[in-house]
């Protein structure tokens, strides 16, 4: 094997060429954003309707039950209105789409630049941000369709890469603002859980978890007392977990029966394996920095530890156990979802090859799952075959979560140069 080979290998494998490599690719980002922008164009699904809605606020309307847009009532907590209400102003009453286009691109690219930078703390090689960079599926959800997940997920990011930093009272707050923007980021709550009360205690972490609800409650102030309710339908509307979804919009459970789709004992029995699910990831990976199984992690927070062992469990909350932690429980969430849409795929498809990747598989296994989901996810409207795959494709991940080894053997690359010498 040449001299050249031997180059080449190594920038593909070395997580120290992520370093200059994750900013070529950023750079290369911002010119193809700008190409889709010019050339490819805008679809209209759901920015008239927040449009709409954020008018009737703005008009001075705060009942959830009065605020509706052509594809329906406002179904998102408040920190979505607040967002769209400046996008209103920035992009005159929604009618420029192009500056909205514009700011949807740099939105993207500060969230995929946090996706690196997430990346690139947990030693990831260069060929795994490869395909982060060429999603059709997301490159459409952020530039073309103007979703409020696009939001959510920069919140998600953002929220991984400050725990990552340890700085775990701001990371939880960070994720608290994107469950502000949709309610779907409630599939990360038993991770945050998790990570806040082994990394700051059991006190910090209820504290924490009580402010993040003070901080939901004042956002959402505005909208109580409405129609002598005190708040109630802004809660039932935003964060409504009984919500039906149509099945012609279905991207997951299309190979099921519309009837079986509909009905209560399927919807029972998703909830029943994602609990099943969540406490499977408990016991075997989630409390092991402080316990070895479930029972004895319970033990421990209800009743307390010493300063001196919170401290030796919290270093090893270390960035992959973080990363870990929170995109499985993202997933196993989606795997159990009732209903996806295709906007959905915006949580998902970052953090698909970080998993596929961290149970030991190697690029053509990374890349071909990689392939497999996205086509499943641009296929529409959605059939048989590809729901299957979407479904198969969240449970493998699910699975290869459960099965990635210990986070004890993964170092940080190196980002100094004294420490490439050492």
């Amino acid at each position: 094997m040449d001299l050249s080979t031997n180059t080449f290998r190594d920038i593909l494998t070395n997580p120290i060429h992520t370093r200059w490599i994750a900013p070529l690719l950023l750079a290369g980002e911002a010119l193809l954003c700008a190409l889709i922008i010019w050339r490819v164009p805008y679809t209209e699904i759901d920015w008239e309707t927040y449009m709409v809605q954020v008018k009737l606020f703005l008009q001075g309307e705060r009942s959830y039950l009065k605020i509706s847009g052509p594809t329906g009532p406002l179904v998102y907590p408040a920190l979505h209105v607040y967002i769209y209400s400046i996008l209103y102003t920035l992009t005159d009453a929604g009618a420029n789409i192009l500056r909205a286009q514009i700011i949807f691109a740099g939105l993207y690219l500060v969230t995929l630049a946090l996706v690196f930078a997430c990346y690139r703390r947990v030693g990831a090689p260069p060929w795994l941000l490869v395909p982060l960079v060429v999603s059709k599926r997301m490159h459409s959800i952020f530039l073309l369709r103007l979703f409020n997940d696009c939001w959510a997920t920069f919140f998600l990011w953002a929220a991984i890469y400050l725990l990552q930093r340890r700085k775990f009272e701001g990371g939880a707050f960070v994720w608290g603002l994107g469950l502000g923007v949709k309610m779907t980021l409630l599939l990360a709550a038993p991770a945050v859980g998790v990570v806040l009360l082994q990394a700051i205690g059991r006190g910090e972490a209820v504290f924490t978890g009580f402010y993040i609800a003070a901080v939901h409650i004042l956002m959402g102030l505005p909208f109580f007392g409405q129609d002598q309710d005190t708040g109630l339908s802004y809660f039932s509307r935003s964060f409504d977990l009984s919500r039906q979804f149509l099945y012609k919009w279905t991207v997951n459970w299309r190979f099921i029966d519309e009837e079986t789709f509909l009905s209560r004992p399927f919807a029972i029995s998703l909830l029943v394996i994602h609990a099943s699910l969540l406490l499977l990831f408990f016991q075997t990976k989630w409390v092991r920095p402080s316990a070895s199984n479930l029972v004895e992690f319970v033990r421990k927070y209800m009743g307390g530890m010493s300063e001196v062992e919170e401290r030796s469990i919290a270093k090893k909350i270390t960035p992959t156990f973080v990363t870990d932690v929170v995109l499985s429980s993202m997933v196993i969430g989606l795997l159990c979802a009732r209903s996806l849409h295709y906007q959905f795929f915006a949580y998902l498809g970052w953090g698909t090859p970080y998993l596929l990747w961290r149970s030991g598989g190697n690029p053509v296994f990374v890349l071909l799952m990689w392939a497999v989901q996205e086509y499943a996810w641009l296929v529409y409207p959605s059939t048989t075959v590809s729901s299957i795959l979407v479904v198969q494709q969240l449970a493998i991940q699910a699975m290869f979560a459960l099965i990635a080894p210990p986070v004890d053997h993964i170092s940080v690359p190196p980002t100094k140069p004294e420490e490439l010498r050492s």
